[in-house]
């Protein structure tokens, strides 16, 4: 009997432990930014930026001025390979000021299959003048 029960928690393990592990795809919220111009075909989920998560915490001119984020959904060309050399999320996720691209790819990459690139909830919000 008891060795039923252990191996019933054995296999119920194998089969939860993953799923808790693995990082879950999320719907983007409204004045969320999705960018999916290379992360599907890369193999990976599209990327999904809480802009106002970040915008209670910083003003526009830190990324929009100081991090060379154009002001205009799906005019910056952002690659992994830009930010791991510490360019655009790079400067602030570079494991001192917040965490590094190394720490796993579901933080970013969260979205679920199929979103198209753009401001979540608010398409019209194209960038100044553009509201």
């Amino acid at each position: 009997m008891m060795q039923r029960v252990r191996r019933g928690i054995a296999i119920l393990s194998v089969l939860i432990v993953p799923l808790l592990l693995s990082p879950i795809a999320v719907h983007a919220e409204r004045g969320d930014v999705v960018l999916n111009k290379r992360a599907e075909a890369n193999g990976m989920r599209p990327v999904i930026f809480p802009h106002w998560f970040h915008r209670i915490r910083f003003r526009c001119k830190v990324c929009h001025t100081e991090l060379g984020f154009q002001m205009r959904a799906g005019s910056n060309e952002v690659t992994m390979d830009e930010i791991v050399k510490g360019k655009f999320c790079g400067m602030c996720h570079n494991g001192q000021i917040a965490w590094s691209p190394d720490a796993g790819c579901g933080r970013c990459h969260s979205g679920l299959p199929g979103l198209k690139s753009g401001i979540t909830g608010n398409d019209e919000t194209k960038g100044p003048g553009h509201w």
